[in-house]
């Protein structure tokens, strides 16, 4: 059967499965081995090159989620995305960059690409015309993030894609907030794909790790600056993903599910503000996620009413956990402008809208009673 005709749980549950030949176990086997025998052998495997057992197989799974040729696991999402940039950026190359975005992504290319005379542009917007507006001569790719971290804004994924194809100029994406169950960029024309796999791909908070996926060719030229930076990860870790992305599909749909009810429910309610979440019609790109979502994803931002202290407000919730990081099985909370974003500038953050007083809320699979109960709870207590 073609990987094409399976549905979403089928390829999280056996795609890139390594099947057990000697004991017929239904889980993959690890190998935990560090070194290989290299002679008379088609493959050279040795943990730096990204080629172990766990690792290739593990790699199929993700391509196979993301409509891609193949793919690469590293041991972070900036591991990821830092080989990527530094495999398509030379001295003397341009990148245009979406202005909203994960802080560590600008930090790193605020602070490395100086270094290393590589140019770069923010767009002042995130529509198609500031992209445009940005290229240069020299502009070699473009980078995206859609929906983007921590305000959900939607990028027209299509619209980028064509734009970069008319300059022969790749495209890559950062899918995290989406994960692949609520949207494949690959399906619009994006080149190469990246996601902290730490977040929706591991889903229960115990996993950190960064993947890749592209076309073959675009995934060489990866591979060629990877091998040399040393960023893989551990076949243990990439055991545990394999094993945690098999529930992808159930836990994001359910999360997925969670958020839009909260979403709706955070919105009606007099002590909050703002509300910033795609599946909102009155999100201003609701349209345009609804075309190039499957679902609108289980992140969300909220602004407290004038007076009401965001802090306190963490402090007094019982039941969602203030963490830093996202996308677990269980809801958290964050102030992006002290954690996400805290590396920008506060002139960076403004530009950007990031209050200080802007919560991120990462929706979990509880049920929605009992988050909307925490949450009211903890605004009585203000």
């Amino acid at each position: 059967m073609s990987k094409k005709s399976l549905g979403l749980n089928t390829i999280c549950a056996h795609v890139g499965e390594i099947k057990d030949e000697q004991f017929k176990g239904a889980v993959s086997p690890i190998y935990l081995s560090s070194s290989y025998e290299f002679l008379d052998v088609d493959v050279k495997r040795y943990p730096r090159y990204f080629n172990t057992p766990n690792q290739e197989y593990l790699s199929k799974k993700i391509a196979a989620l993301e409509h891609k040729e193949t793919a690469m696991i590293f041991g972070s999402g900036m591991a990821a995305i830092s080989h990527m940039f530094l495999a398509f950026l030379k001295s003397g190359d341009h990148i245009v960059v979406q202005n909203t975005l994960y802080g560590g992504t600008s930090n790193f290319i605020r602070e490395e690409f100086p270094k290393l005379n590589i140019e770069f542009t923010f767009t002042d917007g995130y529509k198609v015309e500031d992209f445009e507006a940005a290229i240069k001569p020299n502009t070699k790719l473009i980078h995206i993030e859609t929906p983007s971290n921590p305000l959900l804004t939607i990028t027209d994924i299509k619209a980028i894609a064509d734009l970069a194809k008319q300059k022969s100029i790749v495209t890559s994406i950062d899918n995290t907030f989406a994960s692949p169950v609520n949207q494949n960029p690959a399906d619009f024309g994006i080149d190469l794909i990246m996601h902290s796999a730490t977040k929706y791909f591991g889903g229960h908070s115990d996993i950190c790790a960064g993947a890749i996926a592209g076309s073959k060719e675009h995934m060489d030229r990866i591979w060629n600056v990877s091998k040399n930076l040393g960023g893989s990860l551990s076949d243990f870790t990439v055991w545990m993903l394999e094993r945690s992305m098999k529930t992808m599909g159930l836990r994001v749909k359910k999360q997925t599910k969670n958020a839009g009810k909260m979403a709706k429910w955070l919105n009606k309610n007099k002590a909050i503000k703002n509300v910033f979440y795609p599946g909102l019609k009155t999100h201003p790109e609701y349209k345009l996620a609804k075309v190039q979502m499957h679902g609108f994803g289980a992140m969300l931002s909220f602004e407290l009413a004038d007076g009401l202290d965001s802090e306190k407000f963490q402090k007094a919730l019982n039941l969602i956990k203030a963490s830093m990081s996202l996308a677990g099985v269980e809801s958290t909370v964050l102030n992006p402008a002290k954690t996400s974003h805290a590396l920008l500038s506060q002139e960076d953050r403004d530009k950007m809208g990031i209050g200080d007083g802007l919560i991120r809320f990462s929706v979990g699979i509880e049920e929605v009673k009992d988050l909307k109960v925490d949450i009211q709870q903890a605004i009585n207590k203000l």
